[in-house]
Formats: C-alpha cells, sequence, structure tokens
C-alpha cells in the first residue's frame, strides 16, 4: 500500500470518522431534543389556543346571555324588543344576526342586522334577511322549553353565506317557563380565526379549529377554512378523541401535529401542525452543513495530504534512486533533498556513507594498484631471478664439463709444450724444422690458454680474492692493454672516468679481464662499420658504481640477446676465444655480487654496464 493511500486511511481512521461520527450523534441528540421542544411547543400552543377559543367563544355567548337576563321581555314594545335585540346585537362584533323566536321556533318581530360587512362601528359580519329561516331552524330550542332565563344551547356549525366563514347558531331563553320565547344570534368564527393568526405567529406550523368530523371551522391560514382535515390526522383524532391532549407525527403528508380539546361544552378541537421538512430543517440544514463540512474537510485533507504526501514521496524516490545508484557502485553519487527534517538527515546519512564507500574504494583500489605493482615486481624479480638462476646452472654445468675437459687436455699439452720446446732448445736457427716448432710452441699455447680459460670459467668463488678497489684504475690499466691495438685498428678511444669514485668490493685481476673481455668484443664489433667509437666510462648511480664499455659496433639481433651470456655462444664474424669472454664476465662479476646490463641496438652498437658493489 502506498504512503498517500496509507495516510488517507489514516486521515479517516483519526480525523474524518471520529469527526462525522460525534457530529452526526450530536445531530442526533439535537434532532430527538428538537422533536421534543416542538412537541412541547405545539401541545402548549394547542391547549393555549383551546382556552382562548373557548374563552372567546364562551364570552360573546355569555354577554348575550347577561344582556337578556337584564331585560324583562313581557312588557317590551316593538321598539323597545328590537332596542334590546340591537344591545345583544352589539355585544359582539362576530355577530351577524340576532332575531326573536317564539316557544315553537318561529320567528318573532323584526331582526337585528346588517347587509354589507363591516357596516357600523363595530365591523359586524354581512347577512342577507333571506336566510332568516334557515337561521330560525339552526338551533332546536326544544331542549330549552322547560330551562330558566338566559339559559344558551348552541347549535351545528354550519357555512357563512356573506363571508364564507363558519358561524353558529346560538338561542336564549328570555324567560322561565314553557312557553317562553327565545333570542336566537348567528356568530361567525371571524374573530376566532383573528386568534388563531395572532397564536400562530412566532410558530412555524398553522393553528386549525376543527370540530368532531374532522372539518376545518376556521384556521391560522384562511385558504383551509370549511375543508377536510388531513386524513391520516382526522384518524388519529378519531382514534384518540377522548384525550384531552395528545401529539403524533403523520407520514401522509409528514407533519409533527399537537391536538387539544377546546372544552367540554363545544366538541372542537384545536390543531397545531407543522410540516416535517419545516420543523426539522434547522436539523437537517445542520446536518447538510455537517456533511458539506465534513466533505470539504475530507477534500482540504486530502489535497494536503496529496501535495504533503508527494512531496515526502518525491524526496525519497531521491533517497531510493542514490540507494540504487550506490548499489549499481556509483559512489560519486549524492543524494540532494532539502529540509531539515528525518528524510534530509537519511539523506545526509546516505551522502555520508556514499562519501565513505567511495574513500574505501579508492583506498582498496590504491591497495589493489599497489598490491598489483608489488606482484609485478616481485614477479619481474622472480623471473629474473629464476633466469639468472637458470644461467647459474648453465654455468655449472658447463664449468664443471669445462674444468673436467680442462684437466684431461693439460696433460697432453703440457707434454706437447714441453717436447716442443726442448726440440726448439736444441735445433739450430738455421733448421728448416725450426718455423714449424715455433708454430706447434704457438698452437700448444693457445690450447693452454683456453684450457685456462675454461678452468677459470669452472673455478668456485672462494678462488677470488674480494677487496677493496678503485674502478678508476682498472679501467684505465685495461683500456691501456689494448690501446695499441685498438688504435691499430683504425679504433677512437674515450675514458670518461668518475672523479672521486668510491672503492667496490672485488678481485682486481679478474674485473680487470672482465673489462679486456668487453674491449675485445668491442673490437671486433666494431671491425666493418665506418664509425670506429669506443668509450669507457665510470661512474655511481643508486648506491652502486658501474662501469660501462660503449661501442658503435654492429650491434646484436634481438634473437641473441638472451644468449650473449651462454658458454661457447659468439656473435663475432672471426671466431675466437671459444665464446667464453663474456659467460667467465657473468661468472667473475656475479661472484663479485655485482651484475651486467647491456643495452644494444642493430646498426648503432652496444653498451655493457658492469655494477660493482661499494667496498
Amino acid at each position: 500500500m502506498k504512503l498517500y493511500q496509507q495516510l488517507i486511511l489514516f486521515m479517516l481512521a483519526v480525523t474524518v470518522l471520529p469527526l462525522a461520527g460525534v457530529g452526526f450523534w450530536l445531530l442526533s441528540s439535537s434532532e430527538a431534543q428538537l422533536a421534543a421542544r416542538i412537541a412541547g411547543e405545539q401541545r402548549a400552543l394547542a391547549v393555549a389556543t383551546a382556552e382562548s377559543v373557548d374563552a372567546a367563544l364562551m364570552k360573546t355567548v355569555d354577554a348575550m346571555a347577561l344582556v337578556v337576563e337584564s331585560w324583562d321581555w313581557a312588557g317590551l314594545t316593538e321598539e323597545e324588543l328590537h332596542g334590546a335585540l340591537s344591545l345583544v346585537y352589539r355585544q359582539s362584533s362576530a355577530v351577524s344576526a340576532v332575531l326573536r323566536l317564539d316557544a315553537e321556533g318561529k320567528p318573532l318581530g323584526r331582526a337585528v342586522f346588517s347587509e354589507k360587512e363591516g357596516e357600523g362601528p363595530e365591523g359586524h359580519p354581512g347577512f342577507d334577511p333571506v336566510n332568516l329561516e334557515l337561521l330560525a331552524r339552526a338551533v332546536p330550542v326544544q331542549p330549552l322549553r322547560f330551562g330558566d332565563k338566559g339559559q344558551a344551547a348552541l347549535g351545528r356549525v354550519y357555512a357563512h353565506q356573506q363571508s364564507g366563514r363558519a358561524a353558529v347558531a346560538v338561542a336564549i331563553k328570555l324567560e322561565p317557563g314553557e312557553g317562553a320565547s327565545f333570542v336566537l344570534a348567528e356568530i361567525v368564527f371571524k374573530d376566532l380565526e383573528k386568534l388563531l393568526t395572532q397564536k400562530a405567529k412566532g410558530s412555524l406550523g398553522r393553528i386549525d379549529l376543527v370540530d368532531s368530523g374532522g372539518r376545518i371551522l376556521a384556521s391560522s391560514h384562511p385558504q383551509r377554512r370549511l375543508r377536510d382535515l388531513e386524513p391520516e390526522v382526522a384518524a388519529h383524532l378519531r382514534t384518540q378523541g377522548a384525550e384531552i391532549e395528545q401529539s403524533f407525527q403523520t407520514s401522509d403528508p409528514p407533519l409533527r401535529v399537537s391536538a387539544a380539546r377546546v372544552s367540554g361544552k363545544l366538541d372542537f378541537n384545536v390543531v397545531v401542525s407543522v410540516d416535517e421538512e419545516r420543523a426539522m430543517g434547522p436539523v437537517r440544514s445542520m446536518r447538510s452543513t455537517v456533511l458539506m463540512s465534513i466533505g470539504g474537510t475530507l477534500a482540504v485533507l486530502l489535497a494536503l495530504g496529496a501535495l504533503y504526501t508527494r512531496r515526502i514521496t518525491e524526496r525519497l524516490s531521491k533517497v531510493v534512486e542514490g540507494a540504487e545508484a550506490f548499489g549499481r557502485g556509483e559512489l560519486d553519487r549524492r543524494v540532494k533533498v532539502d529540509g531539515f527534517d528525518e528524510i534530509s538527515a537519511l539523506a545526509s546519512t546516505f551522502n555520508h556513507m556514499g562519501a565513505e564507500l567511495e574513500a574505501a574504494r579508492a583506498r582498496l583500489m590504491r591497495w589493489n594498484d599497489d598490491l598489483r605493482a608489488k606482484v609485478d615486481e616481485a614477479m619481474a624479480e622472480l623471473q629474473a631471478a629464476q633466469v639468472q638462476l637458470l644461467e647459474a646452472q648453465k654455468l655449472a654445468a658447463v664449468g664443471q664439463l669445462g674444468a673436467g675437459v680442462a684437466h684431461e687436455l693439460n696433460n697432453p699439452l703440457a707434454g706437447i709444450l714441453g717436447y716442443v720446446q726442448l726440440m726448439l732448445m736444441t735445433r739450430p736457427d738455421a733448421d728448416p724444422d725450426l718455423d714449424m716448432l715455433r708454430k706447434i710452441e704457438l698452437s700448444a699455447k693457445r690450447c693452454k690458454e683456453i684450457t685456462q680459460n675454461l678452468l677459470r670459467f669452472s673455478q668456485q668463488s672462494q678462488r677470488a680474492e674480494m677487496r677493496p678497489m678503485d674502478l678508476n684504475a682498472v679501467a684505465r690499466d685495461a683500456l691501456s692493454l689494448t690501446e695499441n691495438q685498438s688504435k691499430a685498428e683504425g679504433i677512437t678511444l674515450a675514458m670518461e672516468l668518475a672523479p672521486e669514485l668510491p672503492r667496490v668490493k672485488a678481485d682486481p685481476g679478474q674485473t680487470t679481464q672482465v673489462i679486456l673481455a668487453l674491449l675485445s668484443n668491442a673490437r671486433t664489433a666494431m671491425l666493418k662499420v665506418p664509425t670506429k667509437q669506443l668509450t669507457v666510462r665510470t661512474g655511481e648511480r643508486e648506491g652502486r658504481c658501474f662501469v660501462e664499455v660503449e661501442d658503435t659496433g654492429k650491434g646484436i639481433a634481438p634473437e641473441h640477446r638472451e644468449r650473449i651470456f651462454e658458454p661457447f655462444f659468439t656473435t663475432k664474424d672471426v671466431w675466437s676465444n671459444v665464446g667464453l669472454g663474456l659467460s667467465v664476465a657473468y661468472r667473475v662479476i656475479n661472484e663479485a655480487g655485482g651484475s651486467i646490463e647491456v643495452r644494444t641496438e642493430q646498426g648503432k652498437g652496444s653498451c655493457f654496464t658492469v655494477w660493482l658493489l661499494k667496498a
């Protein structure tokens, strides 16, 4: 699961869900409290309105009854009777007409009324005289036949023709006894509607005055008068008709209703109703507001979370890229993350780790290079030692062979040379064989010299006398021995001796023999070249002394370079000394702890360098 999804779940679990739960719990609690408050207010309003309706209606009836009781109706003239009826008429502006009835309920004399609505200072409802007969039959007077003076009876409620309002007829007995007459008055519910309208002000709903049949007699909404009450509301009223107060809800239409009985005398109910949507509008509006707030909060949180997680993800991706680069070996890569938080600290740690790894790898590479150089150096030394060992083994084998050959040849050669020398001593100078004997003596001496070289080559190191010597003096003496012969061959000699050269430890005689062998090889190499330059050079370098013999001869071919120190191997055009010069020189210098190096180039010459240790 990605970080953004985890953050959303975290915000939902920690903020939005608890906030929504608390908000809806508060809304439910508020809704219940509001419903209870509305029901209480509606019930109180219904009871108060019922009491006011009862008081207003009975006040009118009582006022008329009081006027009736104050007159002696039996002795009144026609005019006085009309004036008394007018006085009853003026007791309430809701009275539309007043007339007198006999004991059988038939009209007597003139009735008091106003044909037009609102005529007169009291503003009585208008009355059509055509309806006098209907009004006379509106109240059954038989129950009052045996009643006392001023006793009143109410008839059924009907629609007033002129105003369209509900009206009720009231009969009041004028005299006691069975044959007494009555005063009949029509009361229109005009004032009751005003009362209901005043009571409904400040409330959310409407107030209706209904009869037992569910017909609306008066309402704070005039358009509802004389209509039937909503069926579901009427059914509740009929079901619970005996209850003085009641509150209930309907679903069609959705209403909250409270009802109260007006009084036992009047079979009326005051019904206070309010639309469910209007009653619970504040809570539902609050619910919508809360939902919108939660949605807005969630949207803001998601947006902020998206921005925050995007920033974190981008910064973490840089750290991941850096880690992957380190994994690929790109240790010079650095993670660039701004800020001072944990991710920045992690990036700094990665950078520090990369720097440490890079430094460690650099050290490892240096150690590897050093190790490779040392291994190469050791391998070169090992190869050189192996070459020297092979050369030494070859020379040792050849030396053993040469020692045996020289030992075997020396005895015959000594006899030959002795006999030749005796013959030379006994022959006169004119003897023709004397020249032949001298050649034999020369050949024998040469063979003896060869055997001596073989013996020298095969001699052990303890035969050499190692002592401090002057290398310049040895080089000078060796060059002086061949100076005349070299000049005779057209060779230019050059001597470059280093001043104050330290003494070296070697055998002077053997060292002189080595230099002479090198000089002989140099002279031979320059026999057929136009430029003949022979240089003898001494010096000190790297804690050792050296003597160089450099010529401008024909040089040594590359294929012969590795064999020049082998016994009996030679590149000379004139075969001499049987190829033992460099072999003997190598053995002598090696016994002294030194070495011989050669630089050569075909057609340009060669340079042999003899290295010797300081004394």
